[in-house]
């Protein structure tokens, strides 16, 4: 995580510096691969960390931060842009982020030594000294080839897809998906040509952000008070999904701004409520070494086959009916397509469902000290 927290402070720093085009491009790719890299790290470091009664609730703060933190960047970046200049509004955030990419490597160490000693008391006599130089790193393990790597890399990736508690919640979470990042970009330009909205992006913003904060730790609070298992999270899925998108549905059918509103902030408020049960479920359903590349392979997916063809697809369908109310309803509508493909996970029975239930209760009884409460 430190590693992946100073490649972005790193490249945020090089957007501040940028010359063109071609130069704060490459540094904004530069930014998205230290991001990816700590968001691959980050939610298995959280789950791992939390009490085993509260994982989804501390999941769901930490994706609660990051629709808050886009609201409070277009205020930072607003302000510190027009007061000072462009380029300070980066090298400001580098500066900012530095000391918390500092906190990652100690974090990370700190987290590594507490499994080390943890797996060092646990292991009998026989094994101690064995186990323990292997620890420590005395004995050298064997270098890997690359076609070695890759066919590592291949059948842990199957052996995600193998899981349906995993293929689920990403098919799911792709078609949900789709739909927000379709609304994160044409949504302003709808709301314009519907409801006249000339402020539509100020308010977009700020009812999704709001609407985020609020509906993202209920929705992990709900999960962990129900029981974080695999059935309740489908259903927990299935019910938000619907309840928000019927809520948004009918709030592009209505015909002037008072009940567009209060209705799709309904709908925003459900629909937020998702997003820490179905990364519970994906990060459940595999083991704890797995649990990384499980975000990540769900994090590509979203973004290959969800919010990144859905923006050009969605803007081909206005191009052909040109009336953005049927184009939005048309979207939205995916949402249900995303609650029906959740609500297979309830009926998920057998071998699969037992391992979850084995991955949780393992961790549950593993006697690890969460690493936020250790003093």
């Amino acid at each position: 995580m430190g590693m992946g927290l100073s490649v972005w402070t790193f490249a945020t720093a090089m957007c501040g510096f940028s010359l063109d085009f071609w130069s704060i491009t490459a540094a904004r790719m530069l930014v998205g691969v230290g991001e990816a890299s700590f968001i691959s790290l980050a939610s298995p470091f959280i789950r791992e960390s939390a009490p085993y009664d509260k994982r989804s609730s501390w999941l769901a703060y930490f994706y609660m931060c990051i629709p808050a933190g886009m609201a409070l960047g277009y205020v930072y970046g607003g302000v510190v842009g027009s007061s000072l200049n462009w380029r300070m509004a980066f090298w400001g955030e580098a500066v900012l982020m530095l000391p918390l990419a500092l906190l990652g490597f100690a974090a990370g160490n700190a987290q590594q030594k507490a499994h080390k000693m943890n797996k060092l008391a646990t292991l009998s006599r026989e094994e101690e000294a064995t186990e323990g130089i292997k620890i420590h790193g005395v004995l050298p393990a064997e270098p890997k080839s690359f076609g070695m790597h890759v066919r590592t890399f291949c059948g842990d990736v199957n052996m995600l897809f193998q899981s349906k508690i995993y293929t689920v919640s990403v098919a799911g979470a792709v078609a949900f998906n789709a739909v927000l990042g379709a609304y994160s970009y044409w949504g302003p330009r709808a709301g314009y040509a519907i409801f006249n909205l000339t402020n539509a992006d100020l308010v977009f913003g700020c009812m999704t952000a709001i609407c985020a904060v609020v509906g993202t730790p209920i929705g992990g609070n709900i999960f962990d008070a129900v029981g974080a298992t695999a059935p309740n999270g489908f259903k927990l899925l299935t019910i938000a999904t619907s309840v928000g998108g019927l809520a948004c549905f009918l709030s592009f059918l209505s015909s002037s701004l008072v009940s567009f509103i209060p209705l799709f902030a309904v709908g925003e408020l459900f629909l937020f409520a998702t997003q820490s049960p179905v990364n519970d479920l994906i990060l459940g359903s595999t083991t704890e070494e797995l649990q990384p590349l499980a975000t990540a392979i769900s994090t590509i997916c979203i973004h290959v086959f969800g919010d990144v063809p859905s923006a050009p697809i969605v803007g081909a369908v206005q191009d052909y009916l040109n009336d953005w109310q049927t184009t939005t309803l048309l979207l939205t509508s995916v949402f249900f397509l995303a609650a029906f493909i959740w609500a297979f996970g309830v009926f998920i029975q057998g071998k699969d469902e037992t391992e979850w239930c084995d991955y949780a209760d393992l961790e549950e009884n593993d006697g690890k000290v969460p690493l936020l409460q250790k003093n």
